[in-house]
């Protein structure tokens, strides 16, 4: 869970603020893209040795900008020898939640690859522009691993910016290449592999070896690593940690990108600091923080040095400010934060420490509470949900909502006739908190969309609302589940 949360959370960096909502239709022209829904899902992509499925939501911003790209593509790619068929489904559609939950869709879109009547899932990790999706999806149905057969073929294979696997080899067969291609077919949606008798047509590295060795290239820290152990696990998880820098860069430069997407996704704690790259300063900074990354990064913590004036996004997401920076902020995978902001170089590794031993105390990222709370549905923040929610000794129907979010806006005025039935009721609450400027405490609410509603009575009892959304509906489970006044004396009296 910890993963996908960060995944979201790098897709909304890149994106730095969320898409403002409009009213496009997303139908038209999608004549190219096969709509697939519950009905008729698994025996489409049953039909087919391969299929791209995008998961969207009508009212996605991001999904309306992908919707002419992905239409593009699609209308390029049926004309492919064979056709490469591209696929959507709205996993909004109350129909289609069960199908959207088992592909695991927690934001969109969401774009799998399915292989083999979808035996095989994965991730698309490609572009989001047509001509970008046509040559990523081209190569992924293409074979998992290509073979160098001269130096041109190598330097054309590792030129770009990106890491690249090949695998050097006596012989193509044998468990050994086995176990390489295996890897190649489970990793092909991150990575790019090759295969080759002879080490000598690779630019970097050993070139007298024969193998079985597989090696690494990549355009930062050692530039290329090599690896014998040719068990398929050994293998995955040497790409995977060799694949992400010791300190990974978040700027405007695209190439980065993928190696920010590496470094959300991995399973460590996550450390990001954040300076004017372009300072005077910023030099020492970076040398101090690369010292302290290659310190801690075996005590499980990965390292991020963010420009902030490429992280506007981050700022919002962290609730952070400008003149705080220089800032590390850490996000462990419990979703808790640490933050040191006004920091010296020598502040780095010190405080690093002092987070290690348990010495520094939580951050938590709240809006201000409101001066005046009076309109029927109250606003709550991190800093007052304890206050209001846990300690107030009402029953309280909380909703964690989205700004950008078009079902919360439908709920809105639906929450505001609940709480004016409510007003003269002191022992009930309607109560809303926007989930993206403040932090929500993930041991108790589990929260993974907008609207989300919980309801917590008088007593204590904790119970998330997945009902209609109707007035009438909300009234009664609150009526159900609320402790009445004389049930909270029989309570305490118990007490």
């Amino acid at each position: 869970m910890a993963n996908k949360r960060f995944s979201l959370c790098f897709l909304f960096l890149l994106a730095l603020l969320p898409s403002q909502i409009s009213a496009a239709d997303e139908s038209e022209g999608r004549e190219f893209v096969l709509t697939l829904d519950h009905s008729n899902f698994s025996q489409t992509v049953s039909n087919h040795n391969f299929i791209v499925v995008e998961f969207y939501a009508p009212w996605c911003g991001h999904c309306m900008k992908l919707a002419p790209e992905y239409e593009k593509a699609a209308s390029i790619l049926s004309s492919h020898d064979p056709p490469i068929p591209l696929a959507k489904v709205d996993a909004s559609a109350e129909n289609n939640k069960e199908l959207a939950n088992g592909f695991e869709v927690q934001g969109f879109p969401t774009i799998k690859i399915l292989r083999n009547g979808g035996t095989l899932v994965q991730d698309y990790k490609g572009p989001r522009e047509a001509d970008g999706i046509v040559d990523y999806v081209k190569k992924q149905s293409g074979p998992a691993t290509i073979e160098i057969k001269s130096a041109d073929d190598a330097s054309a294979f590792t030129s770009e910016n990106k890491v690249v696997v090949v695998g050097v080899f006596p012989k193509f067969s044998g468990e050994e290449f086995e176990n390489f291609t295996a890897l190649a077919e489970k990793l092909r949606s991150e990575y790019d592999f090759a295969h080759t008798l002879d080490a000598k047509h690779l630019s970097r590295g050993e070139s007298s070896v024969t193998g079985p060795v597989v090696r690494l290239f990549k355009p930062f820290d050692e530039l290329f690593v090599d690896f014998q152990d040719f068990h398929v696990e050994a293998l995955e998880k040497f790409v995977e940690e060799s694949s992400v820098p010791i300190v990974t860069v978040f700027n405007n430069d695209p190439n980065n990108h993928p190696f920010v997407s590496k470094f959300f996704d991995n399973p460590h704690i996550k450390a990001m600091m954040f300076i004017n790259l372009t300072a005077d300063t910023a030099d020492s900074f970076k040398s101090k923080y690369h010292e302290t990354a290659e310190q801690y990064r075996q005590h499980g913590i990965s390292f991020l040095l963010g420009d902030v004036e490429a992280s506007k996004g981050a700022f919002q997401y962290f609730g952070l400010k400008e003149d705080q920076v220089p800032l590390i902020v850490i996000q462990d995978n419990d979703g808790k934060k640490f933050l040191k902001t006004n920091l010296e170089p020598d502040h780095i590794a010190t405080w690093l420490e002092a987070y290690k031993d348990g010495n520094i105390e939580p951050y938590r990222k709240s809006e201000p509470i409101p001066e005046v709370n009076n309109e029927p549905v109250k606003v709550v923040v991190a800093e007052s949900l304890q206050d209001i929610v846990f300690n107030s000794g009402k029953n309280v129907l909380l909703e964690f909502y989205a700004p950008w979010c078009g079902h919360c806006k439908k709920l809105a005025p639906t929450l505001d006739e609940v709480a004016v039935s409510y007003q003269s009721n002191p022992d009930v609450i309607i109560a809303k908190l926007d989930a993206t400027a403040n932090d929500i405490p993930r041991e108790t609410f589990e929260v993974q969309g907008y609207p989300t509603l919980y309801f917590r009575s008088a007593s204590g009892k904790l119970t998330q609302y997945d009902g209609n959304r109707t007035k009438e509906d909300i009234i009664d489970f609150i009526e159900k589940n609320r402790d009445k006044p004389d049930q909270q004396e029989q309570v305490k009296d118990e007490l």
